[in-house]
């Protein structure tokens, strides 16, 4: 995942993609403006998503669910938006699996949520989208330091 390699595989639908932006902040949606100009851009936040239900074949999450307010709802707000047969397509740091630097992720994120508007970087989100009705596929899965990038599809049944 150096670099950003990790972009083209985030947004690698095909052709005839059409992009959506969505962030619940208007200076992020102004910055989005400015690079994106062409993209329609939604204020709202994951929690309380402004689409029908099944509008999407996929949703692309980069670094959003540490500072998602509530997780659970956020990701079924995914889950409803999502069409039958929908994709998860997700980067985000996530709790460390070593125990001295997970220990050293609780100990300092008050400061850090507060530091950087709202990001808990000791969040298992991995966890939460498996929780959420998710099926993370291995196929996709990488993993580098707290770093996870992987497609998640909806759990059949």
């Amino acid at each position: 995942m150096r670099g950003v390699e990790q972009i083209p595989w985030l947004y690698d639908a095909g052709n005839g993609v059409r992009a959506i932006g969505v962030d619940p902040c208007p200076q992020a949606l102004r910055k989005a403006r400015h690079r994106a100009p062409g993209v329609p851009l939604v204020r709202a936040r994951a929690e309380a998503l402004p689409f029908r239900d099944g509008s999407f074949d996929a949703v692309v999450s980069g670094l959003v669910f540490c500072s998602v307010s509530d997780v659970p709802r956020g990701l079924g707000e995914v889950r409803r938006v999502l069409k039958s047969g929908g994709v998860l397509r997700m980067l985000e740091h996530v709790r460390s699996r070593r125990p001295v630097a997970a220990w050293l992720q609780d100990r300092t994120q008050p400061a850090w949520t507060w530091f950087t508007g709202g990001c808990h970087p000791n969040r298992d989100t991995e966890a939460a989208v498996t929780a959420a009705g998710f099926v993370v596929d291995p196929a996709s899965y990488r993993a580098e330091s707290d770093m996870r990038r992987f497609e998640a599809h909806l759990r059949r049944g």
